[in-house]
């Protein structure tokens, strides 16, 4: 599909993102290279970074790949300072790296629960935390005045409740505490955006793959609001909205990408019920008002 931004509305511009490897991470990283940007990837499987550096290449983006975990400070802190020292500066940080699996909350361990706010919490901080003194303005590489941007991708299990989704619900509203706070904090001490992106359902993801296996995907598209699932595109295009100056006065926000699905609920009652209920109390409130039946009018 063809995007519509300008090819070059990146341009100049440095990108760290965390899980750029695969799946959605992958297409941001994609995406942001294709619109100008030089893109590093971070992840913990060196084949999945080599061929995802191989691939970006490819299309003629400058693309480098660092091998780390962040639950792990000190790998935070090689790969923010190899970004920085390979490209120059670093203007764009996308926290893409995320751990999930159902699991019910009586089998669900302490240690499995924590893993997940490990990776998606705790690592979502640790990367801002170290990369404040790269993005902040007056760093490295960028003008005294303008600070740079942040982007968390989050979920929206948690703006209700989401059956065997504890530990994913309690990491990501974590994350978007995070959002929040460091927008008003670091927007006002350092001009760096903060923003968060909720995708919904998405084709073609290992979430996807691993959540609702091929069989359950039909009967889900019947109770989504536009009857299909997201793709990879609509994320990274939201992600070029929110990085580039297109979005240069949002900030604090969470973007919901996901078709309005956690909105829905079940249609309990057929929709030409509804309409015939309606002509009966319609009628009736017209008998009410005038003391005539309407038949007789």
């Amino acid at each position: 599909m063809e995007s519509p931004f300008k090819p070059e509305i990146l341009k100049g511009k440095v990108a760290l993102l965390t899980g750029g490897g695969s799946g959605i991470g992958f297409e941001i990283s994609s995406q942001f290279g294709k619109h100008g940007a030089s893109v590093a990837i971070m992840g913990r499987r060196k084949q999945v970074l080599d061929a995802a550096v191989f691939s970006l290449r490819a299309l003629g983006i400058q693309a480098i790949g660092f091998v780390g975990d962040v639950r792990k400070r000190e790998d935070a802190v090689r790969v923010l300072q190899s970004t920085v020292q390979h490209f120059g500066r670093l203007d764009i940080l996308v926290n893409a790296a995320a751990g999930n699996f159902l699991a019910s909350p009586e089998d669900l361990s302490p240690n499995g629960f924590r893993t997940v706010l490990d990776i998606d919490s705790v690592g979502t901080y640790t990367m801002c935390h170290e990369a404040l003194k790269y993005l902040k303005k007056g760093a490295p590489g960028r003008d005294p005045s303008t600070g740079g941007v942040i982007l968390n991708i989050s979920a929206t299990l948690h703006y209700t409740a989401s059956w065997y989704q504890i530990h994913v619900s309690a990491a990501k509203a974590a994350v978007d505490s995070i959002t929040r706070s460091l927008a008003l904090e670091w927007g006002t001490d350092y001009d760096i955006r903060v923003n968060g992106i909720a995708p919904g359902p998405i084709e073609g993801t290992p979430g996807m793959r691993k959540l609702a296996p091929n069989e359950m995907t039909g009967k889900a598209r019947d109770a989504m609001p536009l009857f299909k699932l997201g793709e990879k595109w609509d994320i990274a295009m939201a992600a070029l909205y929110l990085a580039s100056d297109a979005g240069n006065y949002v900030n604090g926000t969470t973007l919901v990408v996901d078709g309005g699905l956690w909105l829905s609920h079940p249609r309990y009652i057929p929709k030409e019920e509804v309409k015939q209920l309606s002509r009966v109390v319609e009628k009736t409130s017209r008998d009410d008002l005038t003391g005539v039946p309407t038949s007789k009018l």
